[in-house]
Parts: structure tokens; sequence; C-alpha cells
């Protein structure tokens, strides 16, 4: 492990989603502890999003808007529909605003942060089909937002970054909003835990095998995973917007996230894959260890070439 992480690994929480409305609690300390982010260069906007029905419940009653809120850099002419992490069972736009102001401020787009629902209480398909009212939104609504409809990215963290994923498979298939290009960083992706790095990782900081599977039974509610609950399961990955794909080495994603690159370069999709060393799963969070640094910057970076004229 990266010896800057290291030194830090006994001070950070131990989330536990077995018990959702506790890690919750924890998360939400653990974002107010943080300092207040420097947003002089942005606008930021609270919006509310109309939510969309579900392809996969036409009977469910209608969905509440989706919490949005928009970060709009200085001449910003391209956007991020960004999707936080939280194992599908915690986080909001409150707890993520550190995170989103540093990728507007980087990336120099706009970022619309999305709080999806959560599970258990909403397991999927809720947060894609938030996610997706969102995307939707944000193409018809371009020029509100000042952005090109054609430089429009999906990207996300963890659970998010599956539903990120999820968000291209479904927009190809449904013939919804162009997407330049989707960002996926340490995404959730199989609910199979079947790789080296799911069966072996038992203790790794933050996140470790069981977390995962915990997360997978809230987020499923019961029923068998789709391709767009569980992206590595889609048999076709041709046609998908060009990728970044980023992995920590001591994460239990990351050979999921390995073989699903390998998966988008074989269907012929652009992938640049990152698998940073001496990493764990969140540790980005460390703000001050040197190879957080280059992660966090790498991703704004790799968002504003990405969205370039």
């Amino acid at each position: 492990m990266d010896p800057e992480l290291e030194a830090f690994v006994p001070l950070f929480p131990q989330a536990d989603f077995t018990d959702p409305a506790g890690s919750r609690k924890l998360f939400a300390e653990l974002s107010a502890s943080v300092p207040v982010p420097d947003t002089s260069g942005m606008e930021v906007e609270d919006l509310a999003v109309p939510a969309i029905a579900s392809a996969n419940a036409q009977d469910a009653p209608k969905a509440p808007d989706v919490p949005v809120r928009v970060y709009r850099p200085h001449g910003a002419r391209a956007a991020v529909v960004w999707l936080h992490g939280g194992g599908h069972v915690m986080g909001d736009v409150r707890t993520e605003h550190p995170w989103a102001t540093r990728l507007a401020a980087t990336s120099g787009a706009v970022v619309l942060s999305v709080g999806y629902r959560l599970s258990p209480e909403d397991p999927f398909p809720a947060a894609l089909d938030d996610a997706y009212a969102v995307l939707t939104w944000a193409a018809a609504n371009a020029a509100r937002l000042g952005v090109d409809p054609a430089r429009i990215a999906v990207a996300g963290h963890s659970a998010g970054g599956g539903i990120a994923a999820a968000l291209a498979l479904r927009a190809r298939d449904e013939g919804g909003p162009a997407i330049r290009f989707q960002l996926l960083n340490q995404p959730q992706l199989d609910d199979r835990q079947e790789t080296w790095s799911q069966r072996n990782f038992t203790d790794t900081p933050w996140v470790d095998r069981d977390k995962v599977a915990a997360s997978w039974r809230h987020y499923l509610g019961g029923r068998p995973a789709t391709p767009y609950a569980a992206p590595a399961r889609a048999e076709d990955l041709t046609g998908l917007p060009p990728a970044y794909i980023a992995t920590a080495e001591l994460c239990p994603n990351r050979d999921e996230d390995i073989d699903y690159a390998l998966r988008l370069l074989r269907a012929g999709v652009s992938v640049e894959l990152h698998q940073w060393p001496g990493t764990f799963h969140g540790s980005q969070a460390i703000v001050s260890a040197d190879v957080s640094q280059r992660q966090n910057a790498e991703l704004g970076a790799v968002l504003r070439r990405a969205l370039a004229d």
C-alpha cells in the first residue's frame, strides 16, 4: 500500500452496508468534516428534474423529481452527468459537494450531480431511471445550461460508476441522448463476485467483499440482475461511447473493471485504462496523499480532453 495512504487506514471510517441508516449517518458526518470547497469560479444551483417512467415498472407509482446540484464553471461549454458512490445505499448532492466541485473546477465542464434514489428503499431500476431522467433533461436543456448537446459525458465513482456504465448501455439501446464519453472510476459492475479480487479482498480498507455483496443485495432487492443493473453481464458492448476506467489495486472491483475495459476494447470501443498501484477503494478521499492528488487531477484532465471541441 502507498505509505501516505497506509498512515490513514486506522482513521478511515468503517461503513457497514448491512445498516443503511447508520452508513448514511456516518457518511454525512464524514462529508461535513471536510473543509468547504471554493466555488468562487463557478455558479452552483439546486434543481429538481422531472422523473421519467421506468420501462421495467409500468404500474409503479410516479417517481419523485430528481434532486440535481448543477456546477457551472465560467465559460463551460460541455456537461458531465455525475453519479456519486456509496454502495447504492448512501450519498446525496450534499455529501457529494466536495467531489463535484473539484470535478467541475478541474474539468471546466458543467457538472450535474445527481441525487438518485437509494437502496434498499428504492432498489433497481430507481437509480438508473433517475440518472436517465437527468441525462435526457440535460440534452433537452443544453441551451439553458450553456453547453453543446454533442458534448455530454456520463461519469461516476464506485456504485455511481456502475450506474454510469448502465446509463451508456440504456442510451444506446433506447436511442437516447448522444453520450460523448463515459468515465468510470472504480465502478461496481458485476454482482456475481467471481473474479480473483472479489474472492480474495476480504479485509481491504473501506470496501471489501462482504460490503460489496451487501450493496448488491440492497440494490437488486431479490430480483435477478440484468445488464442494466450489472453492466458486466451485457453481452454486446459495441457502439458504446469511448471510456476511461480507473481501478485501485486493493479494491474488490479491480478485476471486473479491467475485464470490462478489455471487453470494450475487443468490441471496438476506445478505452483508456489506469490501474493505480498501492491504492484502495475510495482512498482518493485522502486528498493530502500525492497519489490521490494525481488521481483526482487526472479525472478532470481526462474529461477536459474528451469534451474539447
